[in-house]
């Protein structure tokens, strides 16, 4: 019966997965059909696509990237990187500043607003569409991991689980 669900009519088999067919006829798998969704405006996002650029950027460890189909615009949650996002913020607000102060900078509204600025200038040199580019961001200083239920132990994100956490955070910076 689990074989017959996995076939279509035709003998294909539905994996799940997305894939992005490569030029030397080689498929690159982007996302899982499961955590696409769609916009208020009907475009369609593969989340992970995202949350990877974010992820390649020298600030940022983690990121989890939040829609749905009553918002017409994304938000993200985003873990920096301590080691490199305390020096960083430390220059953006002119203070010399420790680990110590890392919760501190991940809620001044400047740092917030220069990480947002540097993601979406990332975003854009890595191709992404308007309507892909995240418009507000949590910053969290806790890491994403299976300790907290937010990461498989594949380490894949838990976006349902991020979501419930998530949920009082992304009301607050969708209201900014």
């Amino acid at each position: 019966e689990k074989t017959r669900e996995a076939l279509d009519e035709e003998g294909w088999v539905s994996s799940g997965d997305i894939g992005l067919l490569l030029d030397d006829g080689s498929i690159k798998i982007i996302d899982r059909k499961k955590n696409i969704f769609k916009l208020a405006q009907g475009e369609y996002i593969a989340p992970e696509k995202i949350e990877n650029v974010y992820a390649q950027h020298n600030l940022v460890q983690q990121a989890y990237v939040h829609g749905d189909s009553l918002q017409s615009q994304l938000v993200a949650v985003v873990v920096p990187d301590p080691e490199t996002f305390i020096p960083w913020a430390g220059q953006q607000i002119g203070a010399k500043v420790t680990l110590a102060s890392l919760a501190n900078l991940a809620q001044d509204p400047r740092v917030v607003q220069k990480l947002l600025d540097d993601l979406t200038k990332a975003g854009k040199r890595a191709g992404l569409h308007g309507f892909e580019l995240c418009k507000a961001i949590h910053l969290e200083v806790d890491p994403f991991s299976i300790e907290n239920n937010l990461l498989t132990p594949t380490l894949k994100l838990k976006r349902q689980d991020a979501q419930k956490k998530y949920t009082e955070q992304i009301a607050t910076i969708r209201g900014r």
